[in-house]
């Protein structure tokens, strides 16, 4: 495959092997077995028109998870989302997540300590789910006000439907970083 940030071209998604279809999900989402699982089939087994189509089909798989009544989808989703990392958190596996986040964590120990609480406090709102958000050089006062209105939704659903939206709103922004013109952003 290209450099570590490139992406291939959408023609040759499907005859690539397995570890390199898994690469370009990590490259736009986070590394994530459940999110593999899921989705290296859709690129084996699909031709898109753009990357931006990609992401959307990714999406829609997700969203069926988020949409049915089975326990074991839900625990699927939530394990994706899971694999996203906890904004200011201060151990990020992925470099990707790491910049996109820098400027969250050049806050004040106490600001630290609030964004800390706020994880804490969404994740017992909303149980099996992680706070995502398409960060986009956004100030950390202004993704805490985002956070402290979401918990105050209350709305399980809409939370998963937010993040997924989110997931895929970074991985449109991650593709148009690695040079695809076509990531819809």
């Amino acid at each position: 495959m290209e450099t570590a940030d490139q992406l291939p071209a959408l023609a040759t998604i499907p005859h690539l092997p397995t570890a390199e279809r898994a690469i370009i999900l990590d490259r736009l989402f986070e590394p994530c077995v459940p999110l593999h699982t899921l989705s290296l089939s859709l690129l084996q087994e699909n031709t898109f028109a753009s990357y931006d189509d990609l992401i959307g089909s990714i999406g829609l798989q997700l969203t069926a998870l988020a949409n049915s009544s089975s326990t074991s989808d839900s625990a699927w989703l939530q394990s994706i989302l899971a694999a996203h990392p906890r904004l200011g958190q201060s151990k990020v596996e992925s470099s990707q997540s790491r910049s996109e986040q820098a400027q969250l964590n050049n806050g004040s120990e106490s600001s630290t300590q609030s964004l800390t609480e706020l994880n804490h406090l969404y994740e017992q709102t909303f149980p099996g789910l992680r706070y995502v958000v398409f960060v986009n050089g956004r100030s950390r006062a202004s993704i805490m006000d985002d956070m402290k209105t979401r918990i105050a939704g209350r709305d399980w659903m809409a939370e998963a439907h937010a993040a997924i939206k989110a997931m895929c709103d970074i991985a449109k922004d991650r593709a148009r970083k690695a040079g695809v013109k076509d990531a819809g952003c």
